[in-house]
């Protein structure tokens, strides 16, 4: 027996359809308000925005891409840096070395490590001529410089210092033989004037070029005692 009330909010079923009824009741999505949705930092905000103080409450995001590698940052290149020591040890042309990116391309990371280097090797418990060598790459640089644009030499003086820099290490490669040869007064000599021509021979070949036509030796003269004094640093003579 069913019975359905005049107003249809209820309907009475039997027993026997009560069985086959399922269903689930949901309850309402409902969000009690307690009166304290932050009316404090609302006022606040308003506050701040209505005097001209809008700019304290920005939050500044961070831009990802701006987030490099330090080596990047730095602009360091370890790749170009490793060839172009490999151009100034190896400064033959049969090599098939393209020799004038240490020039077209200078950088000063890596001529800034090979001086460190020489000075490390150089210190002999005063360190003082750390300061020193730097001293005389940075000025000796200029010198070589400033004679070759005298000479009509289009070069830079980031391009000299680079060049200067990288050339110091044929005499970082001797350094060891001097080490182990040095009572030897004949061969230690002929080591260091070996060092020095590899060296100075390095960095004329890239510095002085045919631009210079006749007035080439006017510029491999001081390079060569650039690393004469050099060499004389780490030596002590």
């Amino acid at each position: 027996m069913q019975f359905s009330p005049s107003n249809g909010d209820f309907t009475f079923v039997s027993s026997t359809d009560a069985e086959e009824l399922s269903g689930t009741i949901e309850a309402p999505d409902i969000k009690l308000s307690m009166g304290s949705e932050h009316p404090r930092d609302a006022y606040a905000t308003t506050f701040l925005r209505q005097r001209g103080y809008g700019w304290l409450l920005e939050v500044e995001e961070e831009d990802t891409e701006d987030n490099k590698p330090l080596l990047e940052e730095l602009d360091i290149d370890l790749k170009d840096i490793y060839y172009k020591i490999r151009c100034v040890l190896m400064p033959m042309p049969s090599l098939g070395f393209n020799r004038q990116v240490v020039r077209d391309n200078p950088d000063f990371w890596g001529p800034l490590a090979v001086v460190l280097l020489f000075s490390m090797i150089s210190i002999y418990g005063q360190f003082k001529v750390v300061s020193w060598i730097i001293t005389i790459w940075i000025f000796g640089s200029l010198t070589i410089f400033l004679l070759a644009r005298v000479l009509g030499g289009e070069v830079s003086y980031g391009q000299v210092l680079g060049v200067i820099g990288y050339s110091l290490l044929p005499l970082i490669v001797i350094a060891p033989l001097l080490l182990i040869i040095g009572s030897f007064d004949i061969v230690s000599t002929l080591i260091k004037l070996f060092g020095v021509f590899w060296a100075a021979y390095s960095a004329a070949s890239l510095l002085v070029g045919d631009e210079f036509k006749t007035k080439k030796p006017l510029l491999i003269y001081p390079i060569f005692l650039l690393y004469i004094y050099f060499l004389s640093l780490y030596t002590g003579v």
